[in-house]
């Protein structure tokens, strides 16, 4: 949405692509809370930004390197082996987010034990056919190594539970859950999925459910309410998994000379009053490359990189500030520290020895 919106405003812009399509996570997403179906606007969004006359789109593609400053930066971009050099004013860091693939409750281990995205999927393309379901929340996440909740997985569950009343208003969905936060307005569908004899069932850490599959999956987990633990025999066992950073976050992180928190998420440079900027002037964030976030979020999130961009490449010229740097001997340690954070590469090690 953010080279979109740069581009009908008459900017050129250069969308590098790592896969051979663009839709990120978006093309895996078939219906949203509301009953939307996102995959129109998908489809429209990707026709014009294929047909832009301002937008050069480089698909299955990879950066290379980034080098220069706000307002002058040059880029290598690798695509079917040739390099190509684009200068432009501007970075929008977007780089998404992925899936994490379960190692717990046995996925993998069976057809019918899969993620909330392969859920979906089935019942998007009416292929879903069980007549007791079970979820599990929280599969990786709010854990040591991954204590940050990736927010969304309430609210997909939630969805995916009504969506299965509406298509199959007889099979019984149980819901093993932490705590549920489908925040905001997405509240009143948790109210309608309990409405609709959803049963959310609610499990603390130190009584995780258990899992097995002899001839049949068994779910295990202790009911607060009884005070006794109760076993679920589902057709169908649904892990609601986290959302990782991608791998390659810290290549761009270290090109780019910008942060990333102890999760492996972009860090902005400030929560409230630079929401979508890093610290490095003329670089911006949007997306799961920040942190896991909604789809209304995401492109709430875009425009607004949209038009901090936009008041950077708008301008002829820019002033900027002069900078001059010097080390004060009797403060540095020879640590190197400070080399590779320089913007300008301006500093360097020199090793000597005193007498």
């Amino acid at each position: 949405t953010a080279s979109l919106s740069l581009a009908e405003q008459g900017f050129e812009v250069n969308l590098v692509e790592k896969e051979q399509e663009l839709g990120g996570n978006m093309r895996h997403i078939h219906y949203l809370l509301g009953g939307e179906d996102p995959r129109k606007e998908l489809d429209d969004i990707i026709r014009k930004l294929d047909s832009h006359p301002n937008i050069k789109v480089w698909k299955n593609a990879s950066i290379e390197s980034i080098d220069g400053f706000v307002g002058n930066f040059t880029t290598k971009i690798k695509q079917n082996k040739k390099e190509i050099e684009v200068e432009h004013g501007v970075v929008i860091v977007a780089s998404g987010a992925k899936e994490y693939a379960p190692t717990e409750y046995l996925y993998g281990s069976d057809d019918n034990i899969i993620s909330q995205r392969e859920l979906e999927k089935r019942l998007a393309e009416k292929k879903f056919d069980a007549k007791n379901v079970v979820m599990i929340q929280c599969v990786g996440s709010r854990e040591e190594g991954h204590m940050y909740c990736s927010r969304v997985c309430c609210s997909i569950a939630v969805k995916n539970a009504l969506k299965i009343k509406e298509v199959s208003p007889d099979t019984e969905v149980f819901v093993l859950y932490r705590d549920m936060r489908t925040y905001g307005f997405n509240e009143e569908y948790y109210r309608q999925a309990r409405n609709e004899k959803v049963l959310f069932i609610r499990y603390d850490t130190d009584g995780k459910p258990e899992v097995t599959n002899d001839e049949n999956i068994e779910v295990s987990v202790n009911e607060p309410l009884l005070g006794q633990r109760i076993v679920l025999q589902p057709d169908l066992l649904v892990l609601s998994s986290r959302i990782d950073p991608n791998t390659d976050n810290e290549t761009i992180a270290k090109m780019l000379k910008i942060p990333l928190n102890q999760d492996g998420f972009f860090l902005e440079a400030h929560m409230k009053l630079r929401p979508v900027d890093f610290a490095t002037e003329g670089v911006f964030l949007a997306g799961l490359a920040h942190s896991p976030k909604n789809l209304t979020e995401t492109i709430a999130q875009g425009e607004a990189v949209a038009g901090r961009a936009a008041t950077i490449i708008s301008k002829k010229e820019m002033n900027l500030s002069a900078m001059i740097s010097e080390v004060v001997d009797a403060n540095c340690d020879g640590c190197a520290y400070c080399i590779d954070p320089c913007p300008y590469n301006a500093l360097k090690l020199i090793e000597f020895m005193r007498n």
